[in-house]
């Protein structure tokens, strides 16, 4: 609701300041993807990375975010339109301030991921689908939830009695089926690169970390391994 009672003001701080006290260039990542697909855990090696880069950022994540902010909020589609509207205005801030954000939310509707994206500048948001199969994250399903939802006992479960709209357009799209967290977080960095986000002393750099940190190998079919989405069963918040 907006009200003609309130007006915009400008700050004498700029984010073109803030980021440039940071030397770096705020954007939004985020991923979107089914419960289980690897969203929280890829996402929060990638900040892992960036940390190490150097790189001002902070990490939206969906259980948290729904313990405080939007503990006000279910799983209907409304909740789930709204509780992506307020992330997107909270990401924005952060950007604003000249901050890398990392979100991690199922987001399954495209209309609400798209609005998010114009909300910043263009440039500033980037996609990351995580394309990890139905059936491997009801296989990795540590908590049961998926076979709740199947059985009944879960109402509005993404996936399974409520859709995901997948991107039609994403800027990485990434699989943890068959990539390891390593490697997904390699091929996001190289997105940032090619996009400019990161220069050439952080590629550099990057090269060094991700050597230290085992490189983009494939990952175990064995979900009993330490593959990405199984560190986050509880993820359904989105």
């Amino acid at each position: 609701m907006t009200t003609s009672n309130t007006v915009w003001h400008d700050a004498a701080v700029t984010k073109q300041h803030r980021a440039a006290h940071k030397a770096q260039i705020p954007c939004i990542i985020w991923f979107t993807g089914l419960s289980g697909s690897g969203k929280s855990t890829v996402a929060n090696a990638l900040e892992q990375r960036l940390a190490d880069l150097s790189q001002h950022t902070y990490l939206l994540d969906g259980d948290n975010v729904r313990q405080g902010l939007n503990k006000d909020l279910g799983f209907s589609d409304q909740d789930r339109i709204e509780n992506i509207r307020r992330i997107g205005e909270t990401a924005k801030l952060f950007v604003d301030a000249g901050l890398i954000v990392i979100t991690a939310f199922i987001s399954p509707f495209k209309a609400e991921r798209r609005m998010v994206r114009q909300l910043v500048e263009a440039g500033e948001f980037i996609e990351v689908y995580m394309g990890t199969p139905l059936s491997t994250c009801e296989q990795r399903d540590p908590k049961g939830l998926y076979k709740k939802a199947r059985a009944g006992e879960i109402r509005n479960f993404t996936g399974i009695d409520s859709d995901y709209e997948a991107p039609e357009h994403p800027d990485v799209v990434l699989d943890t089926s068959s990539m390891s967290v390593d490697c997904c977080v390699d091929h996001i960095l190289d997105h940032l690169i090619q996009r400019g986000i990161l220069t050439a002393v952080s590629a550099r750099a990057r090269m060094k970390a991700g050597n230290n940190s085992g490189g983009c190998n494939k990952a175990e079919a064995d979900p009993a391994n330490k593959t990405a989405g199984s560190g986050k069963p509880s993820e359904r918040a989105g």
